[in-house]
Parts: structure tokens; sequence; C-alpha cells
């Protein structure tokens, strides 16, 4: 009985981290994207901010 107990402790103890793992993970994953976007926008400006300087100095 005390084996069981063990047994049925330790099953949900890491399913509850499993589930702690994948969230994170999770979150991760959107913070990771939300960074990628950010720096695509941002070179994208960048970019925009250097071709027009470029093309204003040449007048």
């Amino acid at each position: 009985m005390r084996a069981m107990l063990w047994v049925v402790g330790v099953v949900g103890g890491a399913l509850i981290l499993l589930g702690l793992l994948l969230e994170a993970v999770r979150w991760l994953a959107i913070i990771g994207l939300v960074a990628l976007l950010a720096v695509i926008v941002l070179a994208f400006v960048r970019g925009r901010q250097v071709m027009h300087r470029h093309s204003a100095g040449r007048r």
C-alpha cells in the first residue's frame, strides 16, 4: 500500500512538472516569436531610414 502511494505521488509530481514545463515552453515560444517580429520590423524601419538618407544626400 505504501509503495502504491509513493508511485502515485511520484507520477502525480512528474505530471505536474511536465505540465509546468510545457507551459513554460509555450510562453518561451510566444516570447521568441514576438522578439523575432520586433527584430524584423526594426530592420525594415532602419533599412528605410538608410535608403531615405542615401537618396536625400544625392540631391
